[in-house]
């Protein structure tokens, strides 16, 4: 696949930025414990779909002091239409358990906090970050990961690797740049029939064939 060029590249950053400057998360959230639940609740979830399970969570484990003290079954019964819900489960119980007992009960906000959290990897960790402190960071989703390949800014075969070349090439903006990948991606430039007619980066693209991670 031929390879976006400088010129190409900043132009694509500045039209990002143009567009989905303000973008933000469409997960459903209060503070800084409902995002960190709601994030790793969307790992291989719809945003949608996590939205419809969380304000009944949230009503009765409000915080990491009502979660870590919660019977296992009843937080899987909360969350049985989530994928992975059983493992999500016992992370999220995990989470609230060390953030009580490490963190005086507040979610720590830098990287190597979160992650040492059950269930927070470094994609979750950066999507917390940028969401709720606006950090310069990239975390590579299937849409962010997707669009990356087609327009020719990676040929990287995992997230990981992806989020490295990014940062690498667009080097400032990255929240803007990570929300309306995104966006980008979820609603234009989708998996399947992506929606051309409505692409902003057309004379960039490179194929329309689908990537995964």
């Amino acid at each position: 696949m031929k390879r976006t060029t400088k010129i190409e590249i900043k132009e694509i950053h500045q039209r990002f930025i143009d567009r989905y400057s303000d973008a933000v998360t469409e997960l459903k959230y209060k503070d800084a414990y409902e995002l960190v639940v709601a994030v790793a609740l969307s790992a291989q979830c719809t945003d949608k779909r996590v939205n419809l399970i969380t304000p009944k969570f949230f009503e009765v484990y409000p915080d990491t002091n009502t979660l870590s003290c919660a019977n296992l079954e009843d937080v899987k019964a909360l969350l049985n239409s989530c994928s992975f819900f059983n493992n999500k489960a016992k992370n999220l119980l995990k989470m609230a358990l060390r953030v009580q007992e490490v963190f005086a009960g507040k979610i720590p906000m830098n990287v190597k906090d979160l992650q040492s959290l059950a269930g927070v990897g470094q994609k979750t960790a950066n999507v917390v970050m940028i969401e709720y402190t606006g950090a310069n960071l990239m975390a590579v989703d299937t849409h962010v990961f997707r669009v990356s390949h087609r327009l020719g800014l990676s040929d990287d075969k995992t997230a990981i690797a992806t989020e490295a070349t990014l940062v690498k090439k667009f080097q400032n903006n990255l929240h803007a740049l990570h929300q309306g990948m995104v966006l980008f991606g979820r609603y234009i430039c989708t998996a399947k029939n992506p929606k051309c007619d409505e692409c902003f980066l057309n004379e960039f693209c490179k194929t329309t064939k689908t990537f995964k991670v």
